[in-house]
């Protein structure tokens, strides 16, 4: 029975995403935000809902691994959406025509998931206030990188349509706000309904919650994202699709301070298993190849291989959910 009720609340999380991400292309089209700012902040906080609920609820259940497992297995899954996509879409070669300000957030992002692998391997027990030494740095970094990436899309333009014509045309704005709230109220408390049957999966199957939070879980609170970034690239909005994968990383670090906040036993980096610092490490690894992904000279003789860095950050996600598994 708990497994038909997993499958029903990421059904429901998957069908109010495909909502989200429609809506979402709306407001870039719009507003004067673009793709990339409604990615990064609008559409990444909205798909980020689960990984939210999730999180806490771990928390309430007195579950840190199941609660960090979720976040870092959430970031590593989404770079693996966005690959997967790349690897699929390849002749549309999504990373060649985005735009460079995405560099700044995968910056910032790399930045995070580094300073995350360090709070996990030396587990400091420091806190102040109810936030740990770690979750202050983790803050007060991301509080600068976000100000200093607000003004750096501030002249950010609208993609243009290939089409010539937009595919959400129909949709008034005000429709698309409403529309965006609904969905995001509904792939909120479909992640609760994950995060509840997910921990009890765990139990069943003896699998351990580090691993079925950075697994099972986390691709499920991933949902969203994939489908906001499928339908986004079916759009051929890019800066939206990619925008909405590295922003949403960037706020799954504010979940994961926000987990410190609420778990009272100590600092919740220093009560989790060690296993959690390879996902942390290959998030860091992988954002390394998709930094490439974006930065590469386009000479004609490497579209052959357009596809190879997207390739290997396939393969490396699948050999760090192996380690993660028999650690």
């Amino acid at each position: 029975m708990v497994f038909i009720l997993f499958f029903i609340a990421a059904l429901f999380t998957v069908l109010a995403a495909v909502k989200l991400s429609t809506y979402a292309d709306v407001l870039s089209e719009r507003t004067a935000l673009g793709g990339m700012l409604i990615g990064t902040l609008f559409l990444a906080g909205a798909t980020s809902l689960p990984e939210v609920t999730t999180s806490l609820a771990a928390i309430g259940l007195n579950n840190p691994d199941l609660a960090v497992g979720n976040v870092l297995g959430s970031n590593l899954f989404n770079l693996l959406i966005i690959a997967s996509f790349d690897l699929y879409f390849r002749k549309q070669q999504i990373f060649k025509t985005a735009s460079k300000n995405h560099l700044y957030t995968i910056y910032l992002g790399m930045l995070l998931s580094f300073l995350v692998f360090l709070a996990l391997t030396f587990k400091l027990p420091y806190s102040f206030f109810g936030f740990g030494l770690d979750s202050l740095i983790l803050i007060l970094i991301y509080a600068f990188g976000m100000l200093l990436l607000s003004k750096k899309v501030q002249s950010f333009e609208q993609h243009p349509n290939d089409e010539g014509v937009s595919l959400t045309s129909a949709i008034s704005l005000k429709k698309a706000i409403i529309g965006f709230i609904i969905a995001s109220l509904i792939i909120l408390f479909s992640g609760t309904f994950l995060s509840i049957t997910g921990d009890k999966i765990a139990t069943i199957t003896g699998l351990g919650s580090t691993f079925v939070g950075s697994f099972l879980i986390a691709a499920s609170t991933s949902l969203p994202e994939a489908v906001a970034v499928l339908i986004a690239i079916q759009l051929r909005n890019y800066n939206l699709a990619i925008g909405s994968i590295l922003g949403s990383n960037l706020f799954n670090i504010l979940i994961l301070i926000g987990s410190d906040v609420f778990y009272r036993q100590s600092t919740i980096l220093s009560a989790v298993s060690s296993v959690n610092s390879i996902t942390a490490m290959a998030i860091f690894v992988l954002n390394l190849l998709v930094l490439y992904s974006l930065l590469r000279i386009k000479f004609t003789k490497l579209h052959t291989v357009y596809w190879l860095p997207s390739a290997i950050l396939v393969v490396i996600y699948f050999i760090s959910s192996f380690l993660i598994f028999i650690y």
